[in-house]
């Protein structure tokens, strides 16, 4: 792929470095943070490594499909992406860009409740396209009942819940050490959270009042007690299934289940949030065996950086994988066609890993595929 900079661009590594070419130093720095030491940041992709795939030999591979389903929905291919916010720093448009190449490639797009486009510009600019819903559960319910409201009538088809953030924890990006990007996030409305912005006093008061006060007013919307209770009121306000992102536990997938949600998302948040949790691919079987049976889909982020990567995920249970960064990288490189030809690129290396693998769909891949190096 060519950019529209005149690029050649035909891996990701050289989306990733050509994007913290273009993006300004402040949305490097805000895409790019993670927590403490980047432990977790960094074992979420070098914990692939720990494992190989087992190729199955002699069989017709010559007919292969990568389609699925995510929540009875068809898609073109178990990549889609996942929920990140501010992306204004990447591309002027934003997550109406995002959307349009995610749908070009016939795959999911999830927003986030902290996106710099409306919920109803997104619809619009992908109206083809499957979309799902990220959300928070905010202090002031008003704020999560409003998104909600809007996806719905939107034409979202899910409803992601972030659960494994109950308080503004190490997010280095909102400190002082990053006062400048924090300032800009906060001060230039491009990149405020359009969809938060609901017509209530407290945000209106708070957008009058300028950047520090609207930074405290988001961070006072993550103080409040997050149960499961907020499941229930959840499902309350919704008809729309139920996925929770953050799970990193067995037993937390087993109290996702009990509660009746119908997927759940093994991540770490990019590592960003909480520095030593574990690489979401090594937690993925464990959460996928607490699930088995119950009727709740599991899909993983954290680390996705190759077609190979996509199908050990896939091996150890994931139904489907998706991608923060690397959707950010081609989004910034070539707006729409960049977030499309990076799906492109995986797309192509799943299918060729698929194939040598000896498996010609995804509904093929046999349990025994996927192995920790341990075995050797």
């Amino acid at each position: 792929m060519t950019t529209s900079s005149g690029t050649s661009l035909t891996t990701i590594e050289d989306f990733r470095r050509q994007a913290k070419e273009l993006v300004s130093s402040e949305g490097w720095s805000f895409y790019n943070d993670a927590s403490g030491r980047r432990s977790t940041f960094r074992d979420s992709m070098a914990a692939f490594d720990r494992y190989v795939i087992r190729p199955r030999i002699l069989r017709d591979i010559t007919q292969r499909s990568l389609s699925t389903t995510v929540l009875g929905q068809p898609i073109s291919m178990p990549i889609c992406v996942a929920p990140a916010e501010a992306q204004r720093f990447a591309h002027p448009d934003a997550e109406v860009a995002s959307a349009k190449g995610t749908a070009d490639s016939g795959t999911l797009f999830i927003m986030s409740s902290f996106a710099n486009a409306s919920i109803a510009e997104v619809s619009r600019a992908a109206p083809g396209g499957l979309r799902w819903m990220q959300l928070y559960l905010f202090k002031d319910r008003r704020l999560a009942e409003h998104v909600v409201k809007e996806a719905e009538r939107e034409g979202f088809k899910a409803i992601v819940l972030t659960v494994d953030l109950p308080l503004w924890g190490d997010y280095s990006f909102y400190k002082s050490s990053h006062a400048t990007s924090a300032s800009r996030y906060y001060h230039d409305p491009s990149l405020r959270p359009t969809n938060l912005a609901i017509d209530i006093p407290e945000v209106h008061d708070a957008i009058r009042s300028g950047d520090v006060n609207i930074r405290h007013y988001l961070a006072q919307q993550y103080d409040a007690p997050k149960t499961w209770d907020d499941i229930t009121w959840l499902k309350s306000i919704t008809s729309l299934p139920i996925v929770l992102k953050g799970i990193l536990t067995g037993e937390a997938a087993m109290e996702a289940a009990d509660a009746g949600v119908s997927g759940i998302i093994v991540s770490a948040h990019g590592g960003r949030h909480m520095d030593g949790v574990p690489a979401p691919i090594d937690v993925l079987a464990e959460v996928v065996s607490a699930v088995k049976g119950r009727g709740v889909e599991v899909y993983m982020d954290g680390g996705v950086r190759s077609g190979t990567d996509a199908l050990k995920a896939l091996g150890l249970g994931a139904r489907a994988v998706l991608i923060g960064r690397p959707a950010l990288w081609g989004l910034a490189c070539d707006g729409p066609a960049g977030v499309t030809k990076v799906l492109s690129i995986l797309r192509f290396e799943l299918d060729t890993a698929l194939g040598i693998s000896g498996c010609t769909s995804i509904q093929d891949i046999p349990p025994s595929l996927i192995a920790r190096k341990s075995y050797l």
